[in-house]
């Protein structure tokens, strides 16, 4: 090979650990108030990039504008201005595009209480015109990897708030998604589940699949993320890897920088 070859194929292996899942530009989304109640900035000027196979972390309290921000990235929701591409889509005009190369594990646990486990994954494996062998042999895969094969055959109503969380995990990721949106995934779970989840993510993380997650615990941003971004008030006010945050205001983790920057707690006014 020549040089000029080596060179430019070396410039291209590079460059693909920097190819963008995610870009964010001046994003605004605003709430107009009710009767005598102000505008809501939920989310105001915000601009981030976020690169092929990376765990990147939107980190901040209730109201901090992060599930807005997965929100107008999945669809849900319209940006007030500023722009948003998903793979090189645009969120507002080529949404159809994106959701076939997404998937979103919300909040709140979207599951059927009167399917079982494996019949909620079934259900939504068929959604994705997934083959049923092909269904089967995930689900069976990713139950026993988090945690849920005992209970499979159970009926999801009767699961406990941490199960649910896991069940929805595994319908999100049933499609083998390019990109996941983690939107507090393991509230509720047992530190052992927990654990497991970690695991998981860190080998989805190296299997080249881009992740986004918001999470109000610290040490799980800390020991999953490669960066994150604190929002407050709908502003991002800083953003870097863990190590980078926590050596650059000289504290001893990430929950120190986020006291230290914010002021109060990330836990704060959270039942």
């Amino acid at each position: 090979m020549l040089e000029s070859e080596k060179e430019n194929d070396s410039k291209s292996k590079s460059n693909l650990t920097y190819v963008k899942s995610i870009e964010v530009k001046y994003l605004k989304k605003h709430f107009k108030g009710k009767r005598s109640m102000p505008d809501v900035k939920a989310v105001d000027g915000i601009s981030f990039q976020i690169n092929k196979g990376e765990v990147f972390g939107l980190l901040g309290t209730n109201g901090a504008g992060k599930t807005t921000t997965i929100n107008i990235l999945t669809g849900v929701l319209l940006p007030s201005e500023g722009t948003a591409t998903v793979a090189e889509y645009n969120v507002e005009k080529e949404m159809k595009k994106i959701k076939e190369l997404i998937s979103v594990c919300p909040q709140e646990p979207a599951i059927y209480k009167f399917l079982t486990g494996l019949g909620n994954i079934k259900f939504f494996g068929d959604m994705y015109l997934l083959p049923k062998e092909q269904i089967i042999e995930r689900a069976e895969r990713l139950l026993e990897i988090l945690g849920l094969f005992e209970a499979r055959n159970r009926l999801a109503g009767g699961y406990s708030g941490g199960m649910k969380r896991q069940l929805s995990l595994i319908i999100s990721l049933i499609n083998e998604p390019e990109i996941l949106f983690l939107d507090e995934p393991t509230v509720g779970m047992d530190p052992r589940n927990r654990r497991k989840v970690w695991d998981f993510l860190k080998e989805q993380k190296n299997e080249k699949n881009t992740i986004i997650l918001t999470t109000h615990y610290i040490e799980e941003a800390e020991a999953l993320c490669d960066r994150v971004a604190i929002l407050d008030y709908g502003k991002i006010i800083a953003m870097g890897s863990p190590q980078e945050l926590i050596t650059e205001h000289k504290v001893k983790n990430l929950e120190e920088v986020f006291m230290k920057i914010t002021g109060r707690s990330i836990l704060e006014g959270i039942a």
